[in-house]
């Protein structure tokens, strides 16, 4: 198949948006295969510069850490960032930056993913170093110490020092589902940080960082059959181990509401977080709730922003959508949350806020919305997820996600085409099924009176610590990863 440059590509992005029927004519070649050891290998070429990019998903995220060992996924993410044996502390860092690349790495709540862009001529030197850090890590108390107080003060910074907390993240999935791995705080409680040891730590890195639990995927200005050459080169040597079993994370639907009240020392004016249960993302069902969280949340022309802020004036601020407080409305495994995120005025009630915003979902439920709404909406959708595609490093996450989370790569490429077929009837279907009072958690979070309290100060507060709310700000920040305070070469 011809490869495309980004003049080529950004033409071609422009006629998959006009043309739904052409939406799906973009497809790389990309092949898949696995090393004996049992690590799943995704390469797909990319002659438009002479880069690469690289991302290695481990099957270990937030929600599948066991009992007990609460923050341990993003622990380790930090931890695999302080050196091996052989290539101590930095060196990752100073091989990838010395050309001009990057890396890094985040945690979510089903993966925690490793990923960097360089040229091409870094390319085996960054795939030893992957193979090095998966065979084996400089487990030492010092290490151990120093990256769990960078993890503890990233809560500090991001959570208990900002206003509102993150509760739309953390505090939310804890009212609204009921099993351990959807509900507890992923960041971790600080008594099961502080009680880890070294022996727990190489445990938990014996479990999950295993090849069988594994997706590397590549892409760039390479021959496939070189590119995997040498990838079994240097990591064939690690050690096959399967991946550990995965812990049951199905819920149903909620029979009945349920809501709660916080004080926030931080706040100037109040906050509202709204979560529905919403299905695993490889069903459909999941596909149309994406499209829905976004007809209701994406930017001033969503249907929540013009009935709360513009028309009623009961909020000063609304943001979500489908997994909005994760990753993409479209990578992640079990059942998540269609959540928004709504600061409003003091002068205003909680009930008064609920009364608008449950006639927006009511109206939706009621009545379809018109093809030309659909299709402004899922267009936009499409287009970014092209435009995720396009980028060689973003492509590789985006593969490895999919290899790891639903067993195939290919429906990376097929979400646009499902984008582009989902009907008004559908997402009217979803809201009457999915978006009622029944299925829901609801948290109101009010400054806590203080004399430093002035009504209507600081009335547009940034919503917190740099998420990205749209459910299509593909490859936005999760809610845990790299940050100022943690980044990736502590």
């Amino acid at each position: 198949m011809e490869n495309f440059s980004p003049r080529r590509l950004a033409a071609l992005l422009l006629v998959c948006v006009a043309s739904p029927a052409l939406a799906q004519t973009w497809r790389p070649p990309t092949t898949v295969k696995t090393l004996p050891n049992g690590l799943t290998v995704v390469l797909s070429e990319d002659h438009s510069a002479p880069t690469f990019g690289l991302c290695i998903s481990y099957g270990i995220g937030s929600r599948l850490e066991p009992e007990g060992r609460s923050g341990f996924a993003h622990l380790f993410e930090h931890m695999m960032f302080e050196g091996t044996p052989v290539a101590e502390k930095g060196i990752f860092d100073r091989v990838t930056e010395s050309g001009g690349g990057f890396n890094n790495g985040q945690t979510t709540n089903d993966f925690t993913q490793y990923f960097e862009s360089a040229p091409i001529s870094a390319l085996d030197a960054l795939l030893w170093l992957e193979a090095d850090r998966m065979k084996t890590l400089d487990f030492s108390t010092k290490n151990l110490d120093n990256q769990r107080s960078v993890v503890e003060e990233e809560v500090r910074v991001n959570v208990l020092n900002q206003p509102y907390g993150l509760f739309f993240a953390f505090e939310l999935p804890g009212k609204a589902f009921d099993k351990y791995p959807n509900a507890h705080n992923g960041y971790g409680d600080f008594k099961d940080l502080d009680a880890a040891t070294i022996s727990d730590v190489e445990s938990f890195y014996e479990k999950y960082y295993v090849p069988g639990n594994a997706v590397l995927a590549l892409v760039g200005d390479f021959s496939s059959d070189e590119a995997f050459a040498k990838i079994e080169k240097y990591f064939s040597a690690v050690p096959a181990k399967p991946a550990p079993p995965r812990p049951d994370v199905s819920e149903g639907l909620l029979t009945k509401e349920r809501r709660d009240q916080e004080t926030d020392n931080l706040a100037k004016v109040p906050a509202l977080a709204i979560g529905y249960r919403a299905p695993s993302a490889e069903t459909h069902d999941a596909l149309v709730g994406a499209v829905a969280g976004e007809l209701l949340h994406n930017g001033q022309a969503s249907r929540l922003y013009q009935a709360l802020v513009k028309e009623k004036q009961v909020a000063l601020s609304v943001s979500g959508g489908l997994n909005f407080n994760n990753y993409t409305p479209f990578e992640y495994k079990g059942p998540t949350l269609l959540g928004s995120f709504i600061v409003y005025p003091p002068g205003k009630t909680e009930d008064e806020v609920l009364a608008a915003y449950d006639a927006v979902i009511n109206e939706l439920a009621r009545k379809a919305p018109s093809r030309e709404e659909l299709e402004r909406v899922t267009s936009k959708m499409r287009s970014d997820w092209y435009d995720q595609l396009g980028i060689p490093v973003q492509r590789a996450q985006t593969l490895s996600h999919f290899q790891l989370l639903q067993g195939s790569f290919d429906r990376a490429y097929a979400i646009p085409e499902e984008l582009a077929k989902v009907t008004p009837d559908e997402v009217r279907a979803f809201a009457s099924k999915y978006l009622v009072k029944s299925n829901r958690a609801v948290i109101n979070r009010i400054p806590n009176p203080s004399p430093a309290a002035k009504p209507g100060a600081n009335l547009a507060p940034a919503p917190g610590a740099g998420l990205r709310f749209s459910s299509v700000s593909f490859n936005a920040e999760p809610v845990f990863g790299p940050d100022p305070v943690s980044g990736g070469a502590q």
